[in-house]
């Protein structure tokens, strides 16, 4: 929030070799929560967007890892948008057992764990929160700075009646805490942007899944996501309903 606070120029953007935007304060919070995990526990590795990554054969035989985004919605963070967040999953044998998204501007904090729930720290008070089981007037929510025209035919098999943007893992936030309903995503994510919103979503009773066949969810040799959805589960299921 500091470097939130200083003018434009003092951002010190870089574009990596994606092309994305990094700032200072990528960089200062990757190493600050780097060094707080490793006092907590030096033996577990991290995975982290601004680390250097380890090579697929060093490891694929990883149990237990964190997955870490320091700053997701770099973008949004560059347009002063406030809608940006801190992504961070203790990950066991490829799937996500606990999760955290952080968002700085508001000091909000969701998390859950595995067959415990979902949460929502307010910075006053921890509530837990659970997605819609609606069957009808779902809210899709979709990215502020990505997007593909073609989401929108998968889209359209569900029962859509309003559609909104946001920034960053607040997408997964607001399907948790039932403020929208179902967000899908075809064009490219990496595993820190998912790792946390994935088991945010399923312990407040709504699905993630990838909508290709992978033999492991994450800790993949390419850390690139395949087109995944996220969306609520209703009573009486209606999913066999859709071809996806």
């Amino acid at each position: 929030m500091e470097v939130y606070a200083l003018e434009p120029h003092c951002l010190d953007v870089e574009l990596k070799a994606d092309a994305s935007p990094v700032t200072l304060a990528d960089r200062h919070s990757n190493e600050y929560i780097i060094n707080q995990l490793a006092i907590l526990d030096s033996s577990i590795p991290i995975m982290s967007e601004e680390s250097v990554q380890w090579p697929f054969a060093l490891r694929k035989d990883w149990t237990r890892y964190w997955c870490l985004d320091p700053l997701d919605g770099t973008k949004e963070f560059i347009k002063r948008s406030d809608q940006f967040t801190i992504n961070l999953a203790l990950m066991e044998h490829s799937l996500p057992a606990l999760g955290f998204i952080h968002l700085p501007v508001l000091g909000h904090t969701y998390w859950a764990m595995k067959g415990h729930g979902a949460f929502l720290d307010d910075g006053v008070s921890t509530k837990r929160i659970w997605a819609n089981n609606k069957l009808q007037d779902w809210i899709s929510i979709g990215s502020n700075s990505h997007g593909n025209p073609s989401e929108l035919e998968t889209l359209r098999q569900f029962p859509i009646s309003e559609f909104m943007k946001a920034g960053s893992a607040l997408k997964f936030c607001r399907i948790a805490s039932g403020g929208a309903d179902i967000y899908y995503r075809k064009g490219p994510t990496m595993e820190w942007d998912t790792a946390a919103g994935h088991i945010l979503v399923e312990e407040a009773g709504a699905v993630f899944k990838y909508l290709a066949e992978t033999k492991t969810h994450y800790n993949k040799e390419s850390l690139i996501n395949p087109s995944f959805l996220a969306h609520i589960k209703p009573k009486g299921s209606i999913e066999s309903n859709y071809s996806l």
